[in-house]
Order: C-alpha cells, then structure tokens, then sequence
C-alpha cells in the first residue's frame, strides 16, 4: 500500500547543513562598535549614579540619621511579630519584589503588596504593627498615590524615592510626619539625559542597592549570627549546597545582645522609672527590649502585657515584680549550644516538678559567651511551643 503525503513528509525529514550557520555574518565593525559604546555607557552611568548614592550616605547627616531610624523601625517591627508591607509599580515594584525576598531570606517576614490589587481587597494583607516601604523614583505614581489614603493612620512609612527632602516628596503630605522616613536615593543625570529612553536603569539599580544596604543592616542589627540565619532559612540551589553539611543553629544566633538593649533614662535622679520611662524607653529600643538597671531586664513580650488601665505614672515597682527580672534569675545556657540541644533539656528539665517551676512561659535565658559572661538574652517563648510550656 502506497504511504500517504502526510507520511510521506515524515518519511523524508528536513536536511540540514553540516556546518551550523554563522551568525557573526552581516554585521560590521562600526556597529559592532556601536554596541560596546553604548553598553559601556549604561554600565559607566549606573556606577556614577552607585558612587553618587554612596557619598550621600557617607556624608549627608539627614540620610544617615533617616537610614537608621528605617532600621530602628523595621527591626522593632521584626521583633514584635509584624511585617514589612512593601509596595510599588512597574520597575520599581520588580525591585521591591526582590527586597522582600531577601527579608525573608534572614526571616524578616515580609511580602509584596501590589498597589493596583491592594484597592481590590488585597489591603487586607497589612496588620497591626507592620511597617510599609514604598519604591517610587518620582514619589508621584499615581497608584500609589490613590493607595496612600486608604492606609492606616498609625502604619511607618518608609520611602525609597529620589526626593532629598522631606517636604518634597508627595508621598508624605498627607500623613503624620512622625510615621514618615524618607530614604533618598536619586541619581545625578536623568536616564532621559543620559540615553534618550526614560527607561528605569540608573533609579532602579541606586534603589536596589539602597534596599539590599537596609536589608543587611537589619540583619546584622537583629542577630548576633546573621550567616547563621540566612542558611538556616536558604537550604536549596547553590547557596544552600555551600553551606552543606548545615551547622545546627546556635542558640546565639536568635539572642539580643544585652549590651545593645537600653537603660531606662528617667531624668528623675534617684526617683524610681516610672511606667512611661519604660515605654519611652522601648519605642527607641530596636529590639524591644528594656533595662531598668544593669542587673535588672523587661522582655518584649512582658512590655506588651502592661495594661491599658495601668497609671503611666506610677513608679514601676509598683508593677516591676510581674515584668521585671533579675540578672540573678536568668537561666543559662552555653552560646555554643544548639538550639535543638537548649530545647531538648529544657524539656528533659520540665519532667521534673523543680525544672517546671523555673522553666516556664515568661522565662528568659541568659547565653554565656566563652568568657563566662552572659552577652545575650532569649525568652524561653522563642524556642519553645506553647504546648511544651504547659
């Protein structure tokens, strides 16, 4: 039976040429050159406008301050269970994408909320005590700018823009300027000057790199062990594979430094702080924590269960028996222990009815260095489940 046309075509496949084809054939040297002239052009004004951002951080006081309050803000942020909320459009949006992910990468939990969708429910993403970064060069996209008045009244904001000052930037006129941190990031020649195509280059790269600088300075502020965080929560690819076999998380790496918590300042002389002083005390705290003394501490989580009917005058003694703990009563435990190992005997302790006593929720742990000195803080309630403290 003869094949048919279809299988005929089949049965004759397409010849190709034994040698591949070149494709080097038809270009010229001058547009070759023309490629590597402009290539090198973008290349050298993205590094102009890095240099630029780098001396403004260097030398500018306002931007300096503003960079450190952004991660006072965020890292308090962190610490007490919130998120960061980060916004923006087109390009912008595509670098704040990247932000988020490297936030989560050091288990700072964050996520991208996009401002169109944010008007058709996904406002719903942002809770009490998050803080919100917004990514817009101009400062005046206007779907930000329509996001804008549907926030919460008490949300930080923070904004990465190329406004140098807080006046100018239409991001904030509507808002208290309090809540408000401006993180400059211009360029010194507009991307329309410099290639005659208004396409996001040198503004996206200057708010890249000034949004992985914020990233690492947050981790770096939030753990003693940032390394140490940042494999723990990136196992798979490349990274994952160089830092095989995974060291087990050191209990160091998730505590406070106690010489980084602050000293109640109540300007009072020898008067005892009052309730106020500590929680004046606690907002400029990045980690939330607080010290009455240099033997004494308030854990966040106890901060958090003041009353909203207790007098903010009153001396703390009259409370500081239910928040305040004594250096005496920290329970230690070795720096270069696991987390896993520290869990593992506090469980192994609370079988007994004396470990249960001491081991329980509100109890803080006091990290002991090589040198015997107790250099960190961690509230039992980080490594430890609700359930194993009942």
């Amino acid at each position: 039976m003869p094949l048919s046309g279809c299988a005929q075509v089949h049965a004759n496949p397409l010849r190709l040429p034994l040698t591949p084809p070149n494709f080097m054939d038809g270009l010229d040297k001058e547009a070759d050159d023309d490629i590597i002239s402009l290539a090198t052009h973008v290349i050298a004004t993205e590094r102009d406008a890095l240099t630029n951002l780098h001396n403004l951080y260097q030398s500018d006081p306002t931007a300096q301050r503003n960079l450190k309050q952004a991660v006072h803000v965020i890292g308090k942020t962190s610490r007490q269970g919130g998120r960061v909320i980060v916004s923006g459009m087109g390009k912008s949006g595509k670098i704040g994408e990247k932000f988020v992910a490297t936030l989560n990468s050091f288990g700072i939990r964050s996520a991208f909320l996009h401002p169109t969708e944010a008007m058709h429910g996904d406002l719903g993403m942002i809770g009490h005590g998050d803080t919100m970064v917004i990514l817009s060069y101009s400062g005046r996209t206007p779907e930000i700018l329509s996001l804008l008045p549907h926030l919460p009244e008490t949300l930080p904001l923070v904004a990465v823009t190329s406004h140098e000052e807080f006046g100018s930037c239409p991001l904030f006129t509507s808002r208290s300027s309090c809540l408000c941190i401006l993180l400059p990031a211009p360029i010194p020649c507009t991307e329309v000057t410099a290639f005659d195509v208004p396409t996001p280059t040198s503004s996206t790269t200057t708010a890249l790199a000034l949004t992985d600088a914020l990233a690492l300075a947050l981790a770096r502020r939030l753990y003693p062990n940032p390394t140490a965080i940042f494999h723990h929560y990136h196992p798979g690819g490349a990274i994952g594979a160089s830092a095989a076999p995974t060291a087990p998380q050191l209990i160091e790496s998730i505590a406070t430094n106690v010489d980084d918590v602050p000293i109640i300042q109540d300007g009072q002389g020898p008067k005892s702080p009052t309730v106020l002083d500590v929680l004046l005390t606690a907002a400029r705290s990045a980690s939330g924590w607080v010290r009455p003394s240099s033997d004494t501490i308030i854990a966040p989580r106890q901060i958090q269960r003041i009353g909203r009917n207790v007098d903010l005058n009153e001396p703390l003694s009259s409370i500081g028996h239910a928040i305040v703990v004594e250096k005496l009563d920290w329970i230690s435990i070795p720096a270069a222990n696991s987390i896993q190992e520290a869990q593992q005997w506090i469980l192994s302790m609370r079988q007994t009815s004396r470990g249960r006593t001491f081991l329980k929720p509100g109890t803080l742990l006091g990290i002991v260095d090589s040198q015997k000195c107790v250099s960190g803080v961690v509230e039992i309630e980080e490594i430890m489940t609700e359930d194993q403290l009942q």
